[in-house]
């Protein structure tokens, strides 16, 4: 579990140093058995270079001591820790992965391409060090061991499975939102925080991208066909109604039938209507 903890000064650090350079000079001065401690303090001095940190926003620094985590500092500047502390840097800064389409079957079998763009940060930096390998490594795998099992559990559209609440390609917003958890998961383990998860490229795959827009555009074909009959049916039936209400004229079955037949042409057909003048009567 990660561990803030605060580290002193760079610039007290700076003075130690300084400290110890004037102690070697003194001591050389000195002479005797005095000056043999100028080893001493020149390595000391050494050492001490290495215990310096800086540290920009958004970033923070892990500390092991002989393979003890001691803590994560994760305020901003300049600092000085024990120098024989490991130093990680681990940055803090939200982070975007784009990923390419990849090929995977939906529930139904059908190829499709998918690709998500992930938004996400560290939150937990003694996770994301000492839980997983490679973090980053470990986000693009697990997302895309997300976005396949995603696409496995829903079909691309409802066309051929009507008892499917959700598909990929109409219910955006519900399949953004699962994918979004699925990966938030995922990635729990190694302190990943997922700001934000969606479906940035959906399509069928090419072999069969020809076929599928060509039942697209056919499913389309008869939902207007069929809007357009209900609404011929309707004005048809309203006319009817007028006519013999307002007793215009008084209609047999076979007039009607007439009308009928002529007024759902009309109005069903794809081009404007000819008119036909009859000279006689409908029966003839």
């Amino acid at each position: 579990m990660e561990k803030s903890i605060k580290a002193p000064s760079g610039w007290l650090g700076v003075l130690m140093q300084i400290a110890l350079i004037v102690l070697s000079v003194v001591s050389f001065k000195i002479g005797g058995a005095a000056a043999f401690s100028t080893i001493p303090l020149g390595l000391l001095f050494f050492v001490a270079l290495f215990g310096y940190a800086v540290i920009n926003p958004n970033e923070s620094l892990v500390l092991t001591f002989f393979g003890d985590y001691r803590g994560t500092i994760k305020a901003n500047g300049f600092f000085w820790v024990n120098p024989l502390m490991v130093k990680k840097k681990v940055s803090l800064r939200a982070r975007n992965l784009d990923s390419d389409p990849i090929k995977v079957n939906d529930k139904l079998g059908n190829p499709i391409m998918i690709g998500v763009v992930l938004v996400w940060k560290v939150k937990d930096t003694f996770s994301a060090s000492f839980e997983v390998n490679d973090f980053v490594e470990f986000v693009y795998v697990q997302t895309d061991a997300a976005i396949r099992k995603l696409a496995t559990s829903y079909p691309y559209d409802n066309f051929d499975d009507d008892e499917s609440d959700i598909c990929l390609r109409s219910d955006i917003e519900e399949v953004n939102d699962l994918l979004e958890n699925e990966i938030t998961e995922r990635l729990a383990i190694a302190g990943i925080e997922v700001m934000e998860a969606r479906i940035s490229h959906l399509a069928y795959a090419s072999e069969i991208a020809g076929a599928m827009l060509q039942r697209q555009q056919a499913t389309a074909v008869v939902a207007a066909r069929r809007r357009i009959v209900e609404g011929a049916v309707g004005m048809v039936e309203l006319a009817l109604d007028d006519l013999s209400k307002k007793e215009i004229l008084t209609l047999d079955d076979e007039k009607k039938a007439a009308m009928v037949s002529n007024l759902m042409v009309v109005l069903c057909s794809e081009r404007s209507a000819s008119p036909v003048v009859n000279t006689g009567t409908l029966y003839q």
